[in-house]
């Protein structure tokens, strides 16, 4: 073990698994014993941002990978041996093909939604 919390070794399952749902959960219980460490609430918020789009909801997965993207770039290249660099690019990526419009599209219609970049996330 180098020392991380499990519940990020778990992220790592969960997130390459995409249940974004419990990744959320899992960083959530990490950040909020440590609010100051801007690298896990921006995994947090990617996370949130994917699980939105999941289920069609463009506008919060836009705000939150904006916002997430931007908690991360103190931290780059590399933090908690994720490349940051990687992940970046991703999120980058992920802003560019997330529609802008509509706001929300019903659940029945996400299957249609641009598929987003696929992200394995690892220790480097």
């Amino acid at each position: 073990m180098d020392g991380y919390p499990e519940e990020y070794y778990q992220f790592f399952i969960h997130f390459n698994e995409g249940d974004f749902y419990t990744c959320h959960d899992l960083l959530e219980e990490m950040w909020l014993t440590d609010k100051s460490n801007l690298f896990l609430k921006g995994l947090l918020q990617m996370s949130v941002a994917l699980y939105h789009y999941s289920y069609g909801n463009l506008k919060g997965s836009r705000a939150m990978m904006r916002a997430g993207r931007q908690y991360i770039q103190s931290y780059r290249p590399i933090y908690w041996g994720i490349n940051l660099e990687k992940v970046s690019r991703f999120m980058e990526n992920c802003l560019l093909i997330i529609p802008q419009v509509p706001d929300k599209v019903p659940y029945e219609m996400t299957k249609e939604l641009p598929r987003l970049p696929l992200l394995i996330l690892y220790l480097e």
